[in-house]
């Protein structure tokens, strides 16, 4: 019984390190093209007021490519934070400050979650026409995000990682691999 314990567990454990390997290098190799629009994933806002460093880099991002022509729109998704700001409007407010003409970012302030990020999205662009998305998030969260897009219905995704990093990016890779099948199963 001993032995039977230790396999099960070094099977898990080599399909976790495989798992996020996979994860890892998915995130950090952008596969960028020209698309009809991009979604940036929310996170935190500080109490006052502004983007964390990390949504900040996701917004950057959005902002550098939106230069470079690779989209026309800029979908901002997220919900209202126990801090109390609706992050869609304080990440919508942050690309204008970025020289980002304010009708071509699209607000998605119910964006509680990837899943209803990617519904809320599909909705939106649905209703306008558009078709093809460019993911952008923290590299450790792109391949359950596209896993859902597609589930979604989106059949031309693009993605593309915040270069922001923190040491609390650890830990949220060892729970994407949790996360990953947990959407995998039910969404």
């Amino acid at each position: 019984m001993k032995k039977i314990i230790i396999y099960v567990f070094l099977i898990f454990f080599v399909w976790f390190v495989v798992h996020t390997l996979i994860i890892t290098f998915d995130g950090f190799n952008d596969s960028i093209g020209v698309s009809d629009a991009a979604v940036v994933l929310g996170s935190k806002v500080e109490l006052d007021g502004n983007p964390s460093k990390r949504l900040q880099g996701r917004l950057d991002k959005a902002a550098e490519l939106y230069d470079k022509n690779y989209f026309d729109y800029i979908i901002v998704s997220g919900g209202t934070g126990k801090e109390g700001f609706d992050e869609a409007a304080v990440m919508k407010e942050y690309l204008i400050k970025k020289g980002i003409q304010s009708d071509n970012i699209l607000l998605d302030p119910e964006g509680y979650n990837t899943y209803m990020t990617a519904k809320n999205t599909k909705e939106i662009m649905d209703n306008m026409g558009l078709k093809s998305v460019t993911i952008i998030s923290q590299f450790y969260h792109i391949t359950r995000t596209k896993l859902i897009f597609q589930n979604i219905g989106f059949e031309q995704i693009y993605s593309a990682h915040s270069t922001h990093y923190e040491l609390r990016d650890i830990y949220s890779l060892f729970r994407e691999f949790f996360a990953y099948y947990k959407y995998l199963l039910y969404y």
